[in-house]
């Protein structure tokens, strides 16, 4: 395997896991002034007032026992000196609350506020969400369960401070409930339950208050958001004097009887991002002898593209299937000097055999493996729930026990290398959760590679790629109901030439504010 590569992280969205921000939450607590709390506090009532506009319209405010409860009372204060109208609901003992918690219960009641036990009936401007933050460790249940249920239900916006209560902000799993929040305002640092599994469809848009702390002065971040700022080096305007042999051979294998769609998918991507020749070997090749749709892609029988030594890259699974046949292509893909991408088939065979394992963590040439949730399940001989329950924490494993660059496929597609390096990626659209986008993804990534683009930046690039090219159709009402993968292909061509003209910089979707 090839050595580490430096990667510049520097421009990114930096992720701080639960125990990385207590550290910074620690190092500056003594000598902050004001407290933190009062400037979480001050933060999320400027947040409120922002969606609320003027000064009408009722505003709730649920604030639990600990320092996230407090940042609820602060906001809650300022907001009722401001001139709002401001309920809380709060239901534990003064004595039970953190003591930065209780100092700020107190402030509250000192301006002439009252808290209630239960959460009263609707017709609120603006709910905020001041429950739990990132300490929460267990199921919420008993009375919070039935706040969160009646806030779902309501039909205003919903403010989240620092995480929706019950999203594990490590994990995104949400915890027995969790807040739909419209908006979320997270303190400090950005975390990475905020954009994986369940985070996205409980966040809302999420803002960033950093409250004038300097995180990385304290410890390195946890990992990183995949932004264009990583492979912009790599995204340069074509010289006038080149050739197809400029731009790299692609070979892709694949496409047993019955799945030929999936191997062609992949080629069309391929050839689609820039590959300048594209070679597909086809299991079925003797039915599909050439890409009516796609002529330009060689198709040929996997032996063929497999003995030659014109590879820049080689990606196997789009449509293998598990025959005898399958697995002897495996084996001679895995011997093969050039990178490797494994996908669907490729990744069931590999968990199914021990000598393939072996003979992949052998290999000197980079690996990229892009598992969906259950086939990491197999890989790892575990359960699909027990991936899902921390996605960052079964990627790593897979890099570090294959030797391999890794994407673990799904809302917020969490990447992980070898050294222990992660990211996640938030582009993309639930419109994508339909048949070929794999395949789709596999061959932007071959195409990339073939190009010359490093294999770690590859794999990073195209899964960001994937994505965009999704959000680009959504965009122009191609979607999310009903988006194809061979639309995805097309989509992705323009995208990425946009990225190479320098637009499609960054996410809209995502406030960093």
């Amino acid at each position: 395997m090839s050595a580490p590569r430096t990667l510049n992280t520097a421009p990114l969205t930096a992720l701080y896991n639960a125990d990385a921000l207590r550290r910074i939450e620690r190092h500056y607590a003594p000598d902050s002034t004001p407290r933190l709390m009062e400037r979480a506090g001050a933060t999320g009532a400027a947040k409120a007032m922002q969606l609320v506009g003027g000064r009408h319209g009722r505003i709730l405010v649920l604030c639990g026992p600990g320092n996230n409860g407090g940042d609820g009372f602060v906001l809650a204060r300022q907001l009722k000196q401001t001139g709002f109208d401001v309920t809380v609901v709060h239901d534990c003992d003064e004595h039970r609350g953190a003591e930065d918690a209780v100092m700020a219960w107190a402030s509250w009641r000192a301006v002439g506020g009252l808290t209630l036990p239960r959460v009263p009936d609707t017709g609120y401007a603006l709910v905020v969400d001041a429950l739990y933050g990132i300490g929460l460790t267990r199921p919420i249940e008993g009375v919070h369960a039935t706040w969160i249920d009646a806030v779902n239900e309501m039909d205003c916006p919903v403010l989240a401070i620092d995480v929706p209560s019950g999203l594990n902000a490590d994990t995104g799993a949400v915890m027995g409930r969790a807040i739909r929040a419209s908006h979320t305002a997270t303190m400090i640092a950005m975390k990475p339950g905020l954009f994986t599994l369940d985070g996205p469809d409980h966040c809302g848009e999420v803002s960033l208050h950093d409250l004038g702390l300097d995180c990385a002065a304290v410890t390195p971040p946890s990992g990183w958001q995949v932004g264009r700022e990583l492979f912009a080096h790599l995204l340069r305007p074509r010289a006038r004097n080149s050739h197809k042999g400029t731009h790299g051979n692609a070979m892709l294998v694949g496409g047993a009887r019955g799945m030929a769609g999936a191997a062609l998918l992949a080629g069309r991507a391929a050839l689609k991002v820039g590959a300048g020749r594209v070679f597909v070997g086809m299991l079925d090749h003797a039915a599909l002898p050439l890409d009516p749709e796609q002529p330009e892609l060689m198709i040929r029988t996997p032996a063929e593209v497999l003995a030659g030594d014109l590879a820049t890259c080689v990606a196997i699974g789009p449509g293998l299937g598990q025959s005898p046949a399958a697995l002897d292509l495996m084996r001679d893909a895995v011997r093969t000097p050039a990178t490797l991408v494994l996908d669907a088939d490729a990744l069931n065979l590999l968990a199914q055999h021990g000598d393939l394992e072996q003979a992949l963590t052998r290999r000197e040439a980079a690996t990229l493996l892009t598992p969906h949730p259950m086939e990491a399940a197999r890989l790892l001989r575990s359960s699909t729930a027990k991936i899902q329950q921390d996605r960052i924490v079964s990627a790593r494993e897979l890099a570090r026990r294959f030797r391999a660059s890794v994407v673990l496929k799904g809302c917020g597609s969490v990447i992980a290398l070898p050294d222990g390096r992660w990211f996640i990626n938030t582009t993309g659209n639930p419109g994508m959760a339909s048949a070929g986008m794999g395949d789709v993804l596999t061959g932007l990534i071959a195409g990339l590679l073939a190009q010359g683009w490093p294999a770690d930046l590859a794999l990073l690039g195209g899964v960001h790629l994937h994505g965009l090219a999704g959000d680009r159709l959504v965009a122009q009402g191609k979607g999310p109901n009903g988006l194809t993968a061979g639309e995805v292909i097309e989509s992705a061509r323009a995208a990425f030439n946009a990225l190479i003209a320098g637009a499609d910089s960054r996410d809209p979707r995502h406030s960093t504010r």
